[in-house]
């Protein structure tokens, strides 16, 4: 299976996209932690390059028969499209998940008072996270709201949406 994450920064997608991962045994595939990596290395990360890497780390471990979580902001249609196609090639099953924050104060909070835990990545501030082009999802998703409940909550949440 492969679980296609999607949201803003400081939505709760990574704490929600590792709480998956732990409970279905599941490899978490963090695009923030490739582009930080690429960086380190010299690399330039203007665009996909992430995304490419983490398409081709999620296709040897999909064919592998391992169940992959993508945790990334997936912006746009083409990102998710890209996720879909890495699924149907591998021929397994795929569900979109987009974790929204639908309360801007407590959005704007969390974006202003997290830490990373990716050594040497700047997180974004509230005005990139505003200016960031972000498409609506055109195709079937879950949407999990994390305003105003706990971590806990919002993870009972998605279990019970993906059946778990």
């Amino acid at each position: 299976m492969l679980y296609i994450f999607g949201g803003l920064p400081g939505t709760g997608k990574t704490t929600l996209a590792r709480h998956l991962a732990r409970v279905t045994n599941a490899m978490h595939l963090r695009i923030d932690t490739i582009e930080q990596a690429l960086r380190e290395n010299g690399g330039m990360v203007n665009g996909t390059e992430g995304y490419v890497v983490a398409y081709r780390v999620a296709a040897d471990n999909l064919a592998l028969g391992l169940s992959v979580v993508a945790d990334s902001v997936n912006p746009l249609g083409i990102t998710r499209a890209a996720w879909r196609k890495v699924a149907t090639d591998a021929r397994v099953p795929f569900v979109e998940i987009e974790i929204i924050c639908s309360d801007p104060n407590a959005h704007r909070a969390r974006v202003e008072e997290r830490k990373t835990d990716i050594e040497g990545l700047t997180l974004p501030t509230w005005e990139k996270v505003m200016q960031r082009h972000y498409e609506m999802w055109t195709t079937p998703h879950l949407v999990i709201d994390t305003a105003g409940q706990t971590v806990s909550a919002s993870a009972e949440m998605l279990e019970r949406a993906l059946g778990l």
